[in-house]
């Protein structure tokens, strides 16, 4: 066993023992931005998070927990964070090292990489996919957050500003100079507007994840969204344009926008241009996401993927824009 296996088992332990779970039977599942155990235990299942170091500070971890607890009470499906005996959501197990623990959900995810589960209704799945967001952004407005809430910021600065939250898009190594000369274009009239929409744009907490990997479909039928992990500060139409963004190239790419407007609308109405608008602007986030990953195994192939998807909505939107 490697040190880094040994170092994590001892952490799962630590952890059990921390929560008072000691004897459950804990399997590693997934290994991302987190490593998450399945912990089966007499009390129940849970998902045991041991947090990538440094990756989030301590605020930030209690920040959201603090508000999927407040998305459970308010009667969402999310897995609900598990308070440990002297009542906090979060415990450090090593310098540096955090930890927590929710409910594990059972049910299967409605999508994996752009495709859909096989069986589901697209347009039935964006319209629930819609009144769910809908329903998370309510109960975030009626909640005040604790003193010390804090959570990264998907505004104006975070998405075009001199140090976007997932990096500067236009610099990608793979643009040539007349790519560059366009991104840094439509990055200054992307502002532009992002600062006319300051005081009327709907704003606020927001999943910023939500992928056909972070919904699952529970065997009651209903749609519940995990991993919190990146959530922020942000536009609420970004929202919509994340759960869209990675369909738009299937044949029912149409329906499944369409569906999604009308289930939002239980909220609000958002506009075509306003979505497209926030389109690009998620397509470019990729971009600058993907600089660093470039060299991991198939990160060359994402990479040319998500630069043509921004490159084609970045020169549409300049032709619109410029008429």
């Amino acid at each position: 066993m490697s040190e880094l296996a040994r170092t994590e088992d001892q952490l799962v332990e630590a952890a059990q023992r921390h929560w008072g779970l000691e004897g459950g039977d804990a399997r590693l599942v997934a290994q991302r931005e987190n490593s998450v155990w399945r912990l089966t235990h007499p009390r129940g299942s849970f998902a045991l998070r041991l947090h990538r170091p440094g990756y989030r500070a301590l605020a930030e971890l209690c920040s959201e927990l603090d508000w999927m607890a407040c998305l459970d009470q308010g009667g969402l499906p999310v897995p609900a964070p598990l308070p440990a005996p002297d009542g906090t959501f979060v415990a450090e197990l090593a310098p540096g090292r955090f930890a927590s623990v929710l409910t594990w959900l059972d049910g299967q995810p409605v999508g994996h990489l752009g495709h859909l589960a096989e069986g589901l209704d697209p347009a039935e799945l964006s319209h629930a996919v819609g009144r769910q967001m809908a329903k998370m952004h309510d109960l975030s407005d009626a909640w005040v957050p604790p003193p010390g809430f804090s959570r990264p910021d998907w505004g104006r600065d975070g998405l075009v500003g001199e140090a976007p939250l997932w990096g500067p898009f236009w610099t990608h190594p793979d643009l040539n100079d007349k790519q560059q000369t366009m991104l840094q274009e439509l990055r200054s009239k992307a502002d532009e507007l992002l600062a006319e929409m300051e005081g009327t744009a709907d704003q606020g907490l927001i999943h910023a994840d939500i992928l056909g990997e972070n919904v699952m479909h529970l065997p009651s039928g209903v749609l519940a969204f995990i991993d919190f992990d990146d959530c922020a500060h942000g536009y609420r139409t970004f929202e919509l344009a994340t759960w869209l963004l990675k369909f738009t190239d299937r044949p029912y790419a149409a329906d499944m926008r369409s569906a999604l407007l009308e289930g939002y609308a239980a909220r609000r109405e958002v506009s075509g241009d306003e979505l497209d608008f926030f389109l690009l602007l998620r397509a470019l986030t990729y971009v600058g996401w993907i600089i660093p990953r470039m060299t991991e195994p198939g990160g060359a192939d994402r990479s040319r993927r998500m630069l043509d998807q921004a490159l084609r909505r970045a020169k549409n939107f300049l032709e619109r824009t410029s008429r």
